[in-house]
């Protein structure tokens, strides 16, 4: 049961108030192109076009594309493949979709996220869902991000393309190309992105290890027989290279085969309004070294390592018409997860290619398994013509298993000292059970819309949490850590009066076996289970001060406690204010952003996520953006901006430490660019 203190109950109750409500005009709401802080339009939903133009440098990464919106964040390593946060939450507490099924990385620590391996602009929609789901997968407490591309049927036969060119400081430069020809019946679509970056300097002048290479191919060919019938498979291949500011390593490959075969069928009866079907294979070939990308310290050993992860699931959906006010979804979904690892090294006096050669010459030996089944439903039921409940009930059964020949038991030591895995071959199994249920109520005006949730997730532990060590006792956790178990109460609002539009959602989680990571001791990064509790917000307003100008503001922040001992929850990101004015003729755009991050000073020093543990506490800072774009012709968009304009040194509270890299200065954190300029060429062809 989900109880709140007074003083938590108050706080909720006083954000929960709209922020404005002014009666005036009616004025035609214009889209941003240049994305700055997207504006949620839906309860606990927020939509955005990947292919505009952003504010900041349009993005590389999924994360680098998610943190313009309130309540993301982004946990900084170098110049790619941060790690995503919403509302505090990282790692396999927020969902990454790829056209409906999950995506994996495969580094122990977290090189290569979910989102390293997604391009967004060769994706045609992008959807935060926060809170609990139940419909997309097992244990997603925050939300689920979803980076979808449009596969619907051709009206007529022809082709239609997409290509942009983006050159920015540090020798960034990026090329999307994107295609797709067919008939009614039958479409090829393909894309293929290449993205490059030398490494950035901070606003302090520092250079900052943190280049790059990534690219990205996708083809698909469809089926459309009629208007409600869609049978495709796809294809994709990715891979890159990546340098990092925060650890002794670098990604010298991070490659990904996928593959799906997915079919969906609408408006088949009265009663069944549509019928889904999917199955996907994803593998990723990830290799990590000291020597590529880096100078090697001279009385390091030569070192390389070589995870791989396969993934295979399927997932079943039918939606019904219950009635003419109730809609049912039905479905269930399974995964087969297995992670492997080789390792290879040369002495101090040897080489690179003898690391490589030693990695090569062993066999991937699988470390952990994973397995889960789940079933789910969930209804849509209009209570009245301006008000609806929604809720879900979903219950998963996973299933590991441990086949770690040894855990590192001392970090410190050259060699690391290992002792023998005291759950090797050992197999846990849990049922785990999560639900939400949400009133929604539109105002009497019809321009906005009144919402209070309550949802329950239990998530069992990931890869990187289960093969922690034990927090007592130093051995494997595998048997000892607990499964996750949130409960969330979400309330808020979507408005619009007049000039004036804008949400706010107010969230609290009361959250038991919260799962801890606990790096206070170099020797071993340990884990254990704690209650804890957070709160917090996102609002967005934004004013039409005329047809053409608009002003906007976002604003979020979150509170945690770990209330088993009794100190601020670990790794939460500072309150944040977005300040924005835009213009718009439909010819000409421009826009300007003020970002103001506030001081953080609610540390647990060596505790954190999956990801990274609290370094200690840290003060505010602001960052000013402009941008500026024109519309030359139908389907041509050119646009340039210039980020942090007066170059100011900062870094996230939550962003890594920065690691000794030879020719680079150390710094606390892993500072963000400095001063950076970039131009983009969009082009659509139709």
């Amino acid at each position: 049961m989900l109880k709140l203190s007074p003083v938590a109950f108050a706080v909720l109750s006083a954000l929960a108030m709209p922020t404005f409500a002014v009666a005036a005009d009616e004025v035609t709401e214009l889209d941003s192109v240049v994305v700055t802080a997207p504006a949620s339009k839906k309860p606990l939903t927020v939509k955005l076009n990947p292919k505009a133009p952003q504010q900041p440098l349009p993005a590389q990464d999924g994360a680098a594309f998610l943190k313009t919106i309130p309540g993301m964040s982004v946990i900084r390593k170098g110049g790619a493949d941060g790690d995503p946060m919403l509302r505090g939450m990282a790692g396999s507490r927020l969902g990454m979709l790829i056209d409906g099924h999950e995506v994996y990385g495969g580094c122990g620590m977290r090189m290569d996220p979910p989102t390293a391996y997604i391009h967004p602009e060769s994706f045609d929609k992008v959807t935060l869902q926060k809170g609990p789901t139940v419909k997309y997968g097992s244990g997603f407490s925050a939300g689920v991000v979803s980076f979808e591309r449009d596969n619907e049927r051709l009206p007529q036969a022809g082709s239609t393309g997409h290509a942009s060119v983006t050159l920015g400081s540090a020798g960034r430069n990026d090329v999307e190309l994107e295609g797709k020809t067919g008939t009614e019946k039958f479409f090829i679509q393909g894309s293929a992105t290449h993205s490059d970056a030398n490494d950035y300097k901070d606003g302090d002048g520092k250079t900052v290890h943190s280049a790059y290479t990534r690219w990205n191919t996708n083809a698909t060919l469809g089926w459309t027989p009629d208007e409600d019938t869609l049978i495709k498979l796809s294809v994709g291949k990715s891979d890159g290279e990546a340098a990092y500011a925060d650890r002794t390593m670098d990604g010298v490959k991070f490659e990904r085969d996928n593959a799906e075969l997915k079919f969906e069928r609408k408006n088949i009866s009265p009663l069944v309004d549509k019928v889904e079907a999917e199955v996907y294979h994803s593998y990723v070939d990830h290799i990590m070294d000291n020597f590529s990308l880096r100078t090697k310290p001279a009385a390091s050993m030569y070192m390389v390592s070589n995870p791989d992860r396969e993934t295979d699931g399927a997932r079943a959906a039918v939606t019904l018409n219950a009635s003419d006010k109730t809609k049912v979804i039905l479905g269930a979904d399974t995964k087969k997860d297995v992670h492997g690892l080789r390792k290879g090294s040369s002495p101090a006096a040897g080489s690179g290619s003898a690391a490589t050669a030693a990695n090569n010459a062993m066999a991937m030996t699988e470390d952990m398994r994973f397995e889960q089944t789940g079933i789910f439903a969930e209804v849509k039921h209009a209570m009245t013509e301006d008000s609806r409940m929604i809720g879900g009930l979903r219950v998963d059964q996973h299933k590991a298993k441990d086949s770690r020949a040894s855990i590192t038991t001392n970090a410190t030591t050259m060699p690391a000292t290992t002792a023998a895995n005291s759950t090797r071959g050992s197999t846990d199994k849990d049922t785990l059970n999560s639900g939400f249920v949400r009133y929604e109520k539109d105002k009497s005006d019809g321009k906005g819309t009144y919402f209070a949730g309550l949802g329950h997730t239990e998530r069992y532990p990931d890869y990187w949490e289960i093969t922690k060590n034990d927090a007592v006792t130093n051995n494997s956790a595998f048997l000892t850590v607990k499964p996750e178990k949130t409960d969330q109460l979400d309330v808020g609002m979507n408005w619009k009066s007049g000039k004036w539009s804008g949400s706010t959602s107010t969230f609290y989680n009361q959250i038991d076996d919260y799962l801890l990571v606990d790096a206070t001791n170099a020797q071993s990064t340990k884990i254990r289970n704690v209650k804890a509790e957070t709160y917090g917000l996102e609002a967005d307003v934004a004013y039409r001060v005329s047809d053409n100008w608009k002003a906007t503001a976002a604003a979020s922040l979150v509170h945690g406690n770990n209330k088993t001992d009794n100190k601020p929850l670990a790794q939460q990101p500072a309150k944040e204010l977005k300040l924005g004015a835009e213009y718009d003729n439909k010819k000409h755009f421009a826009g300007a952003q003020l970002r103001l991050v506030g001081k953080q000073d609610r540390v647990d020093v060596g505790s954190g996520n999956i990801v990274g543990q609290d370094i200690g506490k840290t003060s505010g800072f602001g960052v000013f953006s402009v941008n500026a774009g024109t519309r030359p012709k139908k389907g041509m968009l050119l646009s340039a901006g210039v980020d942090n304009v007066f170059d100011k040194q900062y870094a996230e509270h939550i962003s890594r430490s920065g690691a000794s890299v030879a020719g680079y200065e150390t710094t606390t954190r892993v500072n963000d660019p400095g001063r950076t300029v970039w131009v983009k060429a969009s082009f659509d062809l139709d």
